[in-house]
């Protein structure tokens, strides 16, 4: 493809040192059932999911401010670095207390490389190119994310040590490559007369439109994680084989994979704002498709809709606009806030689905739909006028 073609050695490397650093990705996949397996009860279980969520959030919110601050390569070897220490004493911590922290902090530093890998590709790659990288970005990480339940299966045959030396291994291999080969880029823009002074995130909560747009990717991520909670509960309050949950998963991933990069071709001339509300739309319709009893049918015409609405929005709602909504000074912080939201509502949406489909049932899923008429509008409103995918007309005026 031609933007692969023209892209640096540099955004080459990050994107397919992100593939094996997924690739390499095990613990979050195997908590449960590693701790489970010691012994902890359901309700431990689910506060250390919840501290590891916390931490998520947390990183991606410190790894923004890091980047605006040292450059996004010392941000990404700095994440790797420490999150590959922190996993190996995990499976000697037998102990609750000391445990939760552990997981907590690892989770941080594990998830700072985001918004820092996410800058470090806007500013390789002109803006007519950089909704289609980030694309590619994106399935890099699908594909490793897939590949690695299995991967991490064939480890525990062996112990759950060898698991969490292993991922902390591939870390800092990523960190290793990553220093070696991509540009230094700790040179950052001199900050703008309303950045000044402010070293954290005060300048963009100034942005209020732009938190009209958090509020949107929070709104249709709380959305789109009920395929990991709600659904299963759908599939077995309908009689269904868990094959055919499977299934569903398996549909989703291969829409994304098999559409997101063609569909980017045509997202990345278009204005923002249209393609960040039919995808906000398509999620959110295509849950609220599960309301009716149509079968496995039914199931699958869903998925392939929200899956359609996920290949269609998320490489511009989540990377390329936030790359590109504030000040280059801010940069890192517009993308750690955007990857913040979709930390929350990744680790606030299964909790409240579960919650949910307890009193409610299927009438969750009719929710759905009321959140699109929430998210569209918010998520419209939310993109600067005029704001295109390749970056061509972004008005950065209030």
């Amino acid at each position: 493809m031609t933007t692969w073609r023209v892209a640096p050695a540099g955004a080459r490397v990050l994107i397919g040192g992100m593939f094996v650093n997924r690739l390499g990705g095990f613990v979050q996949v195997f908590m449960v059932l590693y701790l489970t397996g010691l012994g902890f009860s359901a309700t431990q279980t689910s506060a250390a999911l919840g501290a590891y969520g916390a931490g998520s959030v947390a990183g991606v919110l410190v790894g923004g401010r890091l980047c605006d601050r040292i450059g996004g390569r010392a941000t990404i070897v700095g994440s790797m670095v420490l999150s590959s220490v922190l996993l190996p004493p995990v499976p000697y911590l037998h102990t609750f207390p000391v445990l939760l922290p552990v997981l907590a902090l690892q989770a941080a530093a594990g998830q700072a490389y985001r918004p820092a890998a996410a800058d470090l590709l806007s500013r390789m790659l002109p803006p007519d190119r950089q909704v289609m990288i980030f694309a590619m970005y994106r399935l890099a990480i699908n594909l490793g994310a897939a590949a690695a339940p299995l991967l991490g299966a064939a480890l525990i045959a062996g112990s759950y040590t060898l698991l969490f030396f292993t991922e902390a291994a591939v870390g800092l291999a990523y960190a290793a490559v990553v220093a070696r080969y991509v540009p230094r880029d700790d040179h950052r823009p001199a900050p703008t007369r309303s950045a000044r002074g402010t070293g954290g995130y005060r300048p963009l909560l100034a942005d209020r439109r732009y938190l009209l747009l958090l509020f949107a990717m929070l709104t249709s991520t709380l959305v789109y994680v009920q395929y990991l909670s709600a659904l299963p509960l759908a599939v077995r309050d309908r009689g269904l084989s868990p094959t055919v949950y499977a299934v569903l998963i398996t549909v989703n991933g291969l829409v994304v994979v098999a559409f997101e990069l063609p569909v980017t071709r045509f997202t990345q001339r278009c204005r923002v704002r249209p393609v960040v509300a039919l995808g906000s739309a398509l999620t959110c319709l295509g849950m609220a498709m599960y309301g009716p009893s149509w079968g496995v049918a039914g199931l699958l015409a869903g998925t392939v809709v929200w899956s359609f609405g996920e290949a269609v929005s998320a490489p511009t709602l989540f990377l390329a606009y936030p790359a590109q909504a504030g000040p280059p000074e801010l940069r890192g912080r517009y993308l750690g806030a955007a990857n913040a939201m979709y930390g929350l509502g990744a680790a606030l949406g299964p909790v409240l689905a579960v919650a949910a489909w307890g009193h409610f049932g299927a009438a969750l899923w009719w929710w759905s739909g009321v959140a699109g008429l929430v998210a569209v509008p918010a998520a419209w409103a939310g993109v600067r006028p005029g704001a295109r995918g390749d970056a061509s007309r972004v008005d950065r005026g209030g």
